[in-house]
């Protein structure tokens, strides 16, 4: 509340008599008080931050049989480094020539042309997810029939596999951005490793040397 306080005179007897000017005083009591109230309401009603973490589920090793090492069917490995480069190869890493191929080399792309390159390695569950979106907006089938069969296209097998593996050139962001590429591109069996095996890190750096 304002207060102003009341004065006069008679301004020292003789000619016009002149108004004493009063100091104005704020009395902020009411105000601080509202200002703690609110305080108080935005603490109670406040959700906290609760931070989150991308859960990634590794496979499990053979114990019975640890020679026993699963063939890369219709595989592509993804390799990330520095300046947010790609490099990659399809199926199995072989650093000689065996009967199921010459010795492995890289191919280079980045995060600007990587979705179109996974695209073209899985079109058939491509076109199905766009059937199914399609099917879906019509409303031919409903939101369950959608989570459950689009499940089903990309836990399909013959689907389109990657592995994603960072060194330590990387960003943390290009793998959350390479996982993002995977649910866009449909595919559904994919891995994330944080280290390379010896023989593609001496690859990777004389394909980075090149940079």
């Amino acid at each position: 509340m304002a207060q102003v306080p009341e004065g006069g005179g008679d301004g020292g007897g003789k000619g016009k008599k002149r108004a004493k000017r009063g100091s104005t005083h704020i009395d902020m009591t009411p105000m601080v008080d509202l200002a703690f109230l609110l305080l108080t309401f935005f603490i109670l009603t406040t959700t906290m931050y609760k931070p989150s973490s991308l859960q990634m589920t590794y496979p499990v090793p053979d114990k019975d049989n640890p020679q026993n090492e699963t063939a890369l069917n219709n595989a592509i490995t993804l390799l990330l480094t520095k300046n947010d480069q790609i490099y990659y190869y399809m199926g199995e890493f072989r650093t000689e020539a065996t009967e199921k191929g010459p010795p492995t080399t890289l191919e280079h792309t980045d995060f600007s042309k990587v979705q179109k390159l996974l695209v073209e390695n899985n079109k058939q569950t491509v076109a199905q997810l766009n059937d199914l979106v399609r099917q879906f907006n019509e409303k031919k089938i409903t939101e369950e029939e959608y989570n459950e069969k689009r499940k089903t296209i990309k836990g399909n097998k013959d689907n389109l596999k990657a592995i994603i593996k960072t060194d330590a050139d990387a960003k943390y962001r290009n793998m959350i951005d390479m996982v993002d590429e995977m649910d866009i591109c449909g595919i559904g069996s994919y891995g994330v490793l944080d280290e390379l095996k010896p023989e593609e890190q001496a690859l990777l750096d004389t394909e980075k040397a090149k940079l």
